[in-house]
Parts: structure tokens; C-alpha cells; sequence
């Protein structure tokens, strides 16, 4: 691996300017909002990862400044500090110049994962300052950037030292991420990954704000990351792992069965999260179901008569981490920002491996393939039983009983647009009925939740279909539940949750979330699932009123309002009448919606499993550590 061809400054080579970036900055990191921010920090530590990844150095540290600014420090075979081809030193060209990397040359990196050598300059690009020290050939040089990369000093030597790699600190521009600050728990959960990816990492997080420190290390890399997705649940088995090598692409998976319902797969190349899957993990699941089928026919756990596992049914309970190192040569990804891994020969490859090593396990294994064989049956049974029962909906044979169950209890929208329509939960019948009158009657359709939802983190969907709130949400969204789900089919483009700001109304949230996760993920995937954001306060002038939505804006709107106001505060939806809100919740126009997504789908696993599972402990630590209680009442003083 050292012996990969020079990486010097001959290495790099320009492809094009870096003009774009700031006038678009979402064409290269997505958004310029929190996530976009944090986007930032990634592609600084791709470039140290990609250097671990390839034999070079073991730490990466990340100092979080009080001025906003961030550091990332490795100890990797540094920047090349020479003169480039362009005449220009090779830090600036590397920091300045968009497409201009070592990973453009071939032999410097055996794989990498950052943004094909963008990632520099972009950061570059988006910052008020950036300032790069390099440790190489025994000197330490430096050079620093300032608004969006205009070098303010160039490059120099300032030293010597028998170290090696690079010190990058930035500012980035907070006028064009604005309300942004990094978060060390977002930070923090990001490198723990990649120490679990990479068993011999080491990393250090430091919070100056905060004074808070982290440091990641696992020897067992991937069987410690399932362990952990795990920690909450009852595994049926301990972790299985194996890992192959095929024309150049390296595979190393880790699986484990737990006695929940749900399938959670997480798939990775060259330490990058591949967030919408792509040939890998298609591979994977077809390996899986190909495994499983093949052993449970030689054994006669199923017969011919009674037809194959489908995937749904061997993924039930499954947690899995898919991690594959693909040569640059091969790397195809669909979209700038890596989210789908596009290369063809990664899916047979993936599956050829999962099938060989899950084959040979299940035989030398016989107890665990029972287990994990009879979860799958009761999976199968299941799914057929809901089939038929959709299929006699379909016939009009379970007509009757879908009618009879949203009777009296759904206000249907009269337009015929599924994209359009909006199907708002609402807490509660004085709240319903509000909504239900002030509504836009040809796009909103109005569901009354009444009665305590199931919570669902430990539920079938036998569970779902003999709980009558439940069944009566399934109805109305209309698109299945569970594996069978298709947002395609949704009777509503956006299904919108909307309940008091209190804490009967968080905990109705949490346990609607909670279901959509688990039976109606790709509800949340497909960005369709909203919460709704009711004021909290209405500052009556008389003639007019004005609404605030938390205890904040309500202090500023203090500082500034003049003349004389009364401030009400709304305990509920149902003191609203019917105008009030829907100028206020429910109005396209006026309103304010959270949209929900998944953005670490590690980190909501463990925590729906933490909050919602039956382990008490866990929830009251997580609680006490994340939550802060208060009792105080600005209003009331």
C-alpha cells in the first residue's frame, strides 16, 4: 500500500475554476443550512480519512474554537509543498482551484472518499478564512486564505519537524450559513462511524465552548458498530462477519438479527455513507434472500407448494453494515454530493461474496438458521395474509369494513390530486373540529386522532391492524403498511402531524413518528411526513393580531413592538377558532412546517430503540443527558 507511485507536487492536476461554488453553494454541499455546514468539516476530513484509509497515519483531530471556526489535524503524508506545473505553489492550487487533487493522478490513492479533490477549494470557497500548516520532508510550511479564497499570504516555510500531515483551520462564511454553529454531537456521532469503518483510527474531538471531549477507537470495527445500532434491542444471535475481495473491490459486511420488526441497513464506500443505497446493497439483499431461500428448500423448512421467502421477510429484525473499498477507476456515484453508489460491478460482486460466506455459515450454524428461518416464516405468513387482505379491498370485498372504519372519523378532501392533498393528525376532537371548519376543503382532509396511540417500537403489523387509531391512519394514507408500503400509492403528498405545544402533544408526536419509522419509512425518506408548528402566543393589538412561536421570538417581538397589546398564550389547538388556525397552522401561505427526515439513520435507530423500547434506564439516562427541564414561565413573571 506504501508503495503506491509519488505523491508530489507533479501529482496534481487542474481541471477547471472554482468561480461557481460561492454564487451556488448547494450545487457542492447540498444546502447552506445546518447540514450544509457540517458538510463542510466532512470534506476536510475526507481528505484525512482518505489518507488512513490508504496506509498513511491513524489520527485525525477536530478542535471546535470558540469563534466558530473549526480545526482538523492528521498525521498523514502531508500536502505537497512544491511548485506546481501552473507556477503557482501546490497548497494554493489544491485550496483554490476547483478539480485540482492528488486523487486526479492515478497511484496516489489506492481508494478515496472525498469530493474527487473539490473538497478543498469548496471549503476554501465558503470560508472567511482559511489557514493550511503542513508537516513534510522534515519543514513545516503554511499558507492562509481569506474571503472565499483570496490568498493573503502565501505559502512559506516557518519551520522544521520530523512529523508529518496537515493542520486545516477555517471560518466559514456565516453570511451565507445563516443561524448556523457546529454541533459536537453531530461531530462527534460522524467520527464514531468512521472509527467503527476503520478499525486502527483514532479520534479526537475537542468542544472549546463546551469543554467537552470525545475520542473514538474500536478494534473490532464493524462488529462494534452493529453491536452498537444493537445495544438496545435482544440480539437472537451473536454478529455475523465476513468480508471478500473481487476484481480490485473489497467487501466486508457485519449482520446481526434482533427480535424487532424492522430492517436496518447502512452501506458505506471508501468511508462515505451511501444515505440512498445504490448496486451495493442491492447486491446484498439479493445475496441475503438467494442464502436464506437455498438453505431453508435443502433443509425442507419450506415447501415448493408454499412458494419462496421474499427480501422483506429474511430483512425482518435485521440490523447490517455494508462497507466496500472501490478503486477510483471504478467509483461511479449518482449525484455531487455521494448519496447512491452507481457502479454495476459492485452489486454482483456484493452479492457473490454475501451468498458464498452466509451459505457456508448457515450450514456450519444450524440453531442460529432456525431462528432467524422461523422469523422469516412468521414474516412470510404475514405479508400473505395482508396481501389477500388488500386484494379483497381491492375487489371491493373489504370495502365495507374501510368505509366503516373512516366513517365519521376522516374529513376527506374533495380534490382528486394526490400530490397536492394534505392529510393533517389532529390531536383531539375540540382541535378537530376547528380544522375540519376552517380548512381548504378541496386539498385538506382532516383526521382526528382519538385515544392513546400504540406505541409501536415492539409491534407486528398484526399489532397495527387491531389498533383502531392505527388501522384507521393505515386506511386513510392508503398505501400499505410495513414492507408493502409505496409512498407511490399515498392517497395524500404530504401527511402532516399536528398537536398541541405541550406535553401530551410531544408524546402523541413521538409516538406517531415512531410508527411512521417503523412501518412507513419511505413516508419519511420520500419527504412527505411534516410537523406542524402552531404559535405558542398571539400579541393582540385590537384590530389586529400578530403570532409568535416560541418564548424567544416572543422577547424579541417585546423589544420592538410599540403601542399597547395584550400577549395570549394558546394552551392548545382547540382555543383557536376555526380562521385562527388555519391562517396560522394550516395556511400554506402563512404557515410554518418542519419537515422530518433522516439524516444519521444509525443514530435514529438507536435512539427510536432508546426512547421507545422497554429498558427504563436508558431512556432516563438519554433523557437526563439530552433534555433540559425548567419550570419557569417567562410569561407568568
Amino acid at each position: 500500500m506504501a508503495n503506491a507511485s509519488k505523491y508530489d507536487e507533479s501529482s496534481i492536476k487542474i481541471l477547471e475554476g472554482l468561480e461557481a461554488v460561492r454564487k451556488r453553494p448547494g450545487m457542492y454541499i447540498g444546502s447552506t443550512d445546518k447540514r450544509g455546514l457540517h458538510h463542510l468539516v466532512w470534506e476536510i476530513v475526507d481528505n484525512s480519512i482518505d489518507e488512513v484509509i490508504n496506509g498513511y497515519g491513524n489520527i485525525v483531530k477536530i478542535l471546535m474554537h470558540k469563534d466558530g471556526s473549526i480545526t482538523v489535524a492528521d498525521n498523514g503524508r502531508g500536502v505537497p509543498t512544491g511548485k506546481h506545473e501552473s507556477g503557482k505553489s501546490t497548497p494554493e492550487v489544491i485550496y483554490t482551484v476547483l478539480h485540482a487533487g492528488g486523487k486526479f493522478e492515478e497511484g496516489n490513492y489506492k481508494v478515496s472518499g472525498g469530493l474527487h479533490g473539490v473538497g478543498g477549494s469548496v471549503v476554501n470557497a465558503l470560508s472567511k478564512k482559511m489557514d493550511v500548516t503542513i508537516y513534510r520532508d522534515g519543514k513545516i510550511a503554511n499558507i492562509r486564505f481569506k474571503d472565499g479564497g483570496e490568498v493573503e499570504s502565501p505559502l512559506k516555510f516557518i519551520g522544521e519537524s520530523k512529523k508529518t500531515g496537515t493542520v486545516v483551520t477555517f471560518l466559514p462564511d456565516y453570511d451565507i450559513f445563516k443561524n448556523c454553529e457546529f454541533s459536537f454531537t453531530t461531530i462527534c456521532e460522524r467520527m464514531q462511524e468512521s472509527a467503527f469503518l476503520l478499525s486502527g483510527l483514532v479520534v479526537e474531538i475537542i468542544d472549546e465552548k463546551t469543554n467537552r471531549e470525545a475520542k473514538f477507537h474500536y478494534e473490532n470495527g464493524l462488529i462494534n458498530f452493529v453491536e452498537f445500532i444493537n445495544e438496545n434491542k435482544k440480539a437472537l444471535h451473536k454478529v455475523i462477519n465476513f468480508s471478500g475481495q473481487k476484481e480490485g473491490i473489497e467487501v466486508e459486511i457485519a449482520m446481526q438479527y434482533s427480535d424487532s420488526y424492522s430492517e436496518n441497513i447502512l452501506s458505506f464506500v471508501n468511508n462515505v455513507k451511501t444515505i440512498d443505497g445504490g448496486s451495493h446493497e442491492v447486491g446484498f439483499k439479493t445475496g441475503i434472500t438467494k442464502a436464506f431461500n437455498d438453505y431453508a428448500k435443502a433443509n425442507n423448512l419450506i415447501k415448493a407448494k408454499d412458494g419462496s421467502f421474499d427480501g422483506s421477510d429474511v430483512r425482518e429484525g435485521l440490523s447490517a453494515v455494508i462497507n466496500l473499498r472501490i478503486p477510483e477507476k471504478l467509483l461511479q456515484f449518482e449525484g455531487q454530493t455521494k448519496g447512491k453508489l452507481g457502479t454495476p460491478e459492485a452489486r454482483s460482486i456484493t452479492e457473490s461474496i454475501t451468498y458464498e460466506h452466509l451459505k457456508f455459515f448457515l450450514e456450519e450454524n444450524k440453531e442460529i438458521a432456525l431462528t432467524i428461518i422461523e422469523k422469516a416464516s412468521r414474516s412470510k405468513l404475514a405479508r400473505e395474509a395482508a396481501r389477500k387482505a388488500r386484494e379483497a379491498a381491492r375487489q371491493g370485498k373489504g370495502k365495507d369494513k374501510k368505509e366503516k372504519i373512516l366513517s365519521g372519523k376522516l374529513a376527506k378532501a374533495t380534490g382528486k390530486n394526490n400530490k397536492v392533498n394534505e392529510l393533517f393528525l389532529v390531536e383531539g376532537d375540540s382541535a378537530g373540529g376547528s380544522a375540519k371548519t376552517g380548512r381548504n376543503r378541496e386539498t385538506q382532509a382532516i383526521l382526528p386522532l382519538r385515544g392513546k396511540v400504540l406505541n409501536c417500537e415492539k409491534a407486528s403489523s398484526n399489532d397495527i391492524n387491531s389498533n383502531e387509531e392505527l388501522n384507521t391512519l393505515t386506511y386513510a394514507i392508503g398505501a400499505g403498511i410495513g414492507a408493502d408500503f409505496d409512498p407511490k400509492d399515498s392517497n395524500y403528498g404530504k401527511v402532516i402531524i399536528m398537536t398541541d405545544a405541550d406535553d401530551d402533544g410531544a408524546h402523541i408526536q413521538i409516538l406517531l413518528l415512531t410508527f411512521f419509522y417503523r412501518f412507513m419509512r419511505p413516508l419519511i425518506e420520500e419527504g412527505m411526513l411534516y410537523i406542524a408548528n402552531p404559535p405558542l402566543y398571539a400579541l393582540d393589538f385590537g384590530k389586529s393580531k400578530e403570532y409568535v412561536a416560541t418564548d424567544e421570538e416572543l422577547e424579541e417581538k417585546k423589544k420592538t413592538t410599540k403601542g399597547s397589546y395584550k400577549i395570549q398564550r394558546f394552551k392548545g389547538l382547540g382555543e383557536m377558532d376555526a380562521d385562527e388556525l388555519y391562517d396560522t397552522t394550516m395556511n400554506p401561505e402563512t404557515r410554518s412546517l418542519i419537515k422530518v427526515s433522516i439524516t444519521d439513520a444509525a443514530l435514529a435507530e438507536k435512539r427510536v430503540s432508546v426512547l421507545m423500547g422497554d429498558k427504563v434506564e436508558p431512556r432516563k439516562e438519554w433523557i437526563e443527558e439530552n433534555v433540559d427541564f425548567s419550570l419557569e414561565d417567562d410569561f407568568r413573571r
